[in-house]
């Protein structure tokens, strides 16, 4: 009787140690062992864009060619729907602002940020028509204001909102994709739009409009670079986001061929050449560190949604971030 029962404690103990490890596994994994570029020839890396941004760039760089594998871009219009395609195994890698992996952290998505794109503040803004009775964000209160869900914009607009001494509920937001937002604001269905390049641009070129705020010093501004999990476990395909994260760096680092990106950039999504122009010149993806304190900000954004009611309850975010490619990528970061 006493052997069943130290055998009974013993099967609960290993139960028990089953759950912390499992609880544990939202942490960053091992990274696998790299293989050479040679063995990558039959993969193909699912890559997502916002409006083309991340191939535009590199195909006017000439970093697409002659590569060691293949990559397949699929567009999308934000961030959410990129952290979607990531969690349901369609794409390995994407770039997207810095509130996308906040809520796929707080839906336990399997995801990592892997590295880290600063400058975006200036083009994320709240924007009102010209001829608006609005002049800053505390005269939001009680307004319509458009914006994405889950989009660097709704990280802006809420932090706004706090600075201000407004709560979301003292306006009404308005979920809509840039698109459906551009349309509802322009027929004046919106007092207002929180939104970001190359949208901003384009919305400042067709519509005349102000700025009311912008994300520079109130958010990070930073775009991040997430990996679906499998990807990151796999050693083609962990080794291939390696070489194509080197690439992206150094194609944004110096800054290369500005005017065949613009050109490639807004043939590729139909914008006019001056907004591409705007967009590229304001909002630079630049390479940064994915340091402590950019993680204390993004944990600082994802208590801002969660204090406010946008998200249930505010995930651990350094779960979500793998640094294993900070040493390659540290050689060509530019803040």
């Amino acid at each position: 009787m006493r052997r069943g029962v130290v055998a009974a404690i013993a099967v609960v103990l290993l139960l028990l140690t089953g759950c912390v490890s499992r609880a544990g596994s939202t942490g960053p994994q091992a990274a696998p062992a790299p293989v050479p570029l040679s063995d990558l020839a039959g993969l193909t890396l699912q890559v997502g864009d916002q409006k083309g941004g991340t191939e535009s760039l590199l195909r006017a760089a000439g970093q697409l060619d002659n590569l060691p594998y293949r990559i397949a871009f699929s567009t999308f219009t934000s961030g959410p729907p990129q952290v979607e395609a990531l969690t349901a195994g369609k794409i390995d890698f994407a770039i997207m602002g810095n509130t996308p992996p906040i809520f796929g952290a707080a839906s336990n998505a399997k995801i990592k940020v892997v590295a880290a794109y600063g400058g975006g503040g200036a083009g994320n803004r709240i924007l009102v028509h010209a001829d608006s009775p609005i002049t800053s964000v505390a005269d939001l209160r009680g307004k319509a204001v458009a914006v994405g869900k889950g989009s660097s914009s709704h990280a802006n607009l809420l932090a706004q909102l706090d600075k201000s001494g407004l709560k979301p509920s003292d306006v009404k937001l308005v979920f809509l994709q840039p698109a459906d937002a551009l349309s509802a604001f322009n027929q004046h269905q919106a007092d207002a739009w929180a939104i970001w390049d190359p949208y901003t641009a384009q919305a400042e070129q067709q519509i005349a409009v102000r700025s009311i705020a912008e994300a520079t010093g109130v958010t990070n501004g930073d775009w991040l670079g997430v990996a679906a999990d499998p990807a990151l476990a796999d050693p083609k395909r962990n080794t291939a986001l390696s070489d194509l994260l080197v690439r992206y760096e150094k194609v944004v680092q110096a800054r290369a061929h500005p005017q065949e990106w613009a050109q490639s950039y807004s043939a590729a999504v139909g914008l006019d050449p001056q907004v591409a122009a705007v967009a590229a010149n304001r909002s630079l993806r630049l390479p940064t560190e994915l340091s402590d304190d950019l993680v204390a900000s993004e944990q600082k954004l994802a208590d801002l949604f969660a204090a406010s009611g946008q998200i249930q309850s505010s995930p651990r975010f350094t779960n979500w971030v793998d640094r294993r490619f900070n040493e390659v990528l540290r050689p060509n970061l530019i803040s």
